[in-house]
């Protein structure tokens, strides 16, 4: 799928650290229960990469790879089951990579530059990262003005009050969270807990 599909799948893309693999099967299954299908899980963790692998034999679930920062990254993840990837930041190299394998990016931007640059390399669809110290809503919609076919998914300090404010936008088309799965929750395995946390989500747009 394209990123821009992905993308219109559910308001909410959960983001995911995850430290035990023995928890990414029902994490997942959870996460799929409540209507987000599209997960993104961080390489911030040794076990990262195997729980990728594990979540994408979920029935429902479209995982992807999160902080994602070279080519290496990219081949890795792929060879584990990730279907799209997110990077915090944009490099040719990086997508050119991307490209290579046929691995759909959704690549951070915060400014202005930022953005131009990832339109050059054809790009409309982006991650607004770091969103709330960056400028928040307020930001995006005066980005709206001058990249009227651009659109994003903040994450960075988004949670569930101000998801709302961001997804109101008409050029946002979901946001990127960690609280749908606490990280409390996910290691005492409370998967209901979970999934009404994930149900949730489907009023905020």
């Amino acid at each position: 799928m394209k990123i821009r599909e992905l993308m219109e799948l559910a308001p909410v893309i959960p983001v995911l650290v995850i430290d035990d693999v023995q928890k990414a099967i029902p994490l997942a299954k959870a996460l799929v229960a409540g209507g987000l299908r599209v997960l993104e899980v961080t390489l911030r963790t040794p076990n990262a990469l195997d729980a990728m692998k594990a979540m994408a034999t979920v029935d429902g679930a479209i995982v992807g790879v999160g902080t994602a920062l070279n080519a290496d990254d990219l081949k890795r993840s792929k060879e584990h089951g990730a279907q799209f990837a997110v990077s915090p930041g944009f490099t040719p190299e990086l997508g050119k990579a991307a490209s290579d394998i046929a691995m759909p990016l959704l690549p951070g931007i915060a400014t202005s530059a930022d953005i131009m640059r990832a339109l050059d390399h054809g790009l409309t669809e982006l991650k607004f990262f770091p969103a709330s110290q960056a400028g928040g809503p307020a930001m995006l919609k005066a980005l709206g003005g001058p990249f009227v076919d651009v659109f994003f998914c903040p994450t960075g300090g988004v949670n569930a009050e101000s998801a709302s404010d961001y997804l109101s936008l008409n050029n946002v088309l979901c946001v990127g969270g960690s609280w749908v799965a606490p990280a409390a929750a996910v290691k005492a395995g409370k998967w209901d807990e979970i999934t009404a946390l994930a149900s949730a989500c489907q009023k905020l747009k």
